[in-house]
């Protein structure tokens, strides 16, 4: 490292209340990690910031001395942009806390939060934000996506729910996005992603859902699963907002409503959550449960963070991912066909095939309203590849990037947080090139030079 360098960090460690590190400080190693393993990359200095102020002099350190910049919340992000070798690591992960109006039913959030900090403070007053569905998530990646979840078709996209953001922009400066101050920034940040600057609180409303829901999963025999895809797609269709299904094809985890001997074999599960009685979340369930055999199910109230909690074990830290993804324009009897193909063929017993259904209130707002642009999607298509050993990488890309080719001529754009590392091409596919073209000239007014560039990148005209 040269000498300059080190006097830079230096004086950067002077001027922060956070913690500065470089290689070989204690608390490096770990601070490096993200949630991807296919990341192992090595920065230059990273800054864990404990304040706004950390944020700003993070940021005009790495403008001043031409740093590649990443900035991590929860480092969740498949696409492993929370990290890179020789630059700086803005690390807003100490950052988590969340103070709830309960008056006015909002909850403000700091930027390296986690949706399980979330769901813990708003819970105690039965609140909840509309995000997602690992607990472990980062709300600043999600958030700025998009975001959805199991109260999404009833309460809208975190998007939606966002009534300001404080955001450190490229230039040092803090400034505050909403509807009325900085609007088009604003506008940016609501599906745009990472790329306009550093976002240090959001402030979002609450969706008042009580401390339990009526929610649960159902196994179903993998030998049924055209039968059940074919009246999957039709049924879930005519559901009213309140109820979310999805459908998850997998190999079956240890799941204590399962026989042992189903464990481990390929089924088709269908988790739910509706918000409402459950008398009559049993009424709308029942023809699912009804449509083909099942291995199992479970059901019944329960507490919204145990629920919000419950998948974590399955995409803990540390594993090789690799996500390909779609919106699906529909779940036709031949893209049926080739989901099943290829689930007949995971790579390995960790990867799923994930397919929530979308549409609710998300579809009910214009598609220029932010920019997360598609909103009319009855389903995504998620191919989650996940496994072990770097030996494999080769063998389980190819399994999820040949599934994506045979499914593309069934889809219309993607969704940008499930994005892996495929190129400017593919993350033009998040947006339509009205919104595109919208985007560029809210770069170009905040980041001109194109500092945050760790991210699904939309690079300024300059």
């Amino acid at each position: 490292m040269a000498d300059n360098k080190l006097a830079q960090i230096d004086l950067l460690r002077e001027r922060f209340r956070g913690v500065v590190l470089v290689e070989g400080d204690d608390g490096y190693e770990e601070a490096r990690q993200v949630w991807n393993g296919m990341f192992d990359k090595r920065p230059l200095v990273i800054a864990r910031c404990v304040a706004t102020s950390d944020i700003i002099e993070a940021v005009n350190f790495s403008r001043e001395n031409k740093l590649l910049v990443a900035v991590k919340g929860g480092g969740h992000n498949s696409a492993g942009k929370a990290t890179c070798d020789g630059g700086i690591i803005i690390d807003l992960s100490l950052m988590r806390r969340v103070n709830v109006d309960k008056e006015n039913n909002t909850a403000r959030v700091d930027g390296g939060a986690l949706l399980g900090d979330v769901d813990y403070e708003t819970q105690l007053y039965g609140l909840a934000v509309s995000a997602g569905i690992v607990s472990h998530t980062g709300v600043g990646g999600l958030a700025l996506g998009g975001g959805f979840g199991w109260i999404s078709r009833k309460y809208g996209l975190s998007v939606d729910n966002l009534l300001s953001a404080e955001v450190v922009t490229a230039n040092g400066e803090l400034v505050v996005a909403s509807e009325t101050e900085n609007p088009d920034l604003f506008w940016g940040v609501r599906g745009g992603g990472g790329n306009f600057g550093i976002v240090t609180s959001f402030l979002f409303r609450c969706a008042p859902i009580g401390q339990e829901v009526f929610s649960g999963i159902i196994a179903k025999k993998f030998e049924n699963a055209e039968e059940y895809l074919t009246f999957h797609q039709e049924y879930v269709r005519t559901m009213p907002d309140e109820m979310t299904v999805w459908m998850v094809l997998r190999k079956a985890p240890p799941l204590p409503f399962l026989p042992e001997d189903v464990h481990g074999q390929l089924v088709v599960l269908v988790p739910f959550v509706y918000l409402g009685d459950q008398g009559q979340g049993e009424k709308l369930l029942q023809p699912i449960i009804e449509a083909t055999e099942s291995h199992g199910m479970f059901y019944g109230m329960s507490p919204w963070t145990a629920w919000q909690s419950g998948f974590d074990g399955l995409v803990s830290h540390g594993a090789r991912n690799y996500w390909k993804s779609h919106h699906l324009k529909s779940l036709s009897p031949d893209c049926i066909k080739e989901i099943l193909h290829y689930a007949e063929r995971l790579p390995t017993d960790e990867c799923e095939i994930f397919i929530p259904h979308m549409e609710g209130a998300p579809s009910r707002v214009a598609a220029d309203k932010t920019a997360f642009v598609h909103r009319s999607t009855p389903f995504v298509l998620n191919i989650h590849t996940r496994w072990q050993e770097k030996g494999d990488d080769e063998r389980c890309m190819a399994w999820a990037r040949n599934f994506h080719d045979a499914t593309n001529r069934y889809a219309h754009g993607v969704y940008v947080n499930f994005l892996s590392d495929e190129g400017k091409g593919r993350v033009r596919d998040a947006y339509s090139e009205e919104v595109w073209s919208r985007l560029v000239e809210v770069k170009d007014r905040y980041d001109p030079e194109n500092l945050f560039q760790m991210n699904q990148n939309i690079e300024p005209s300059t």
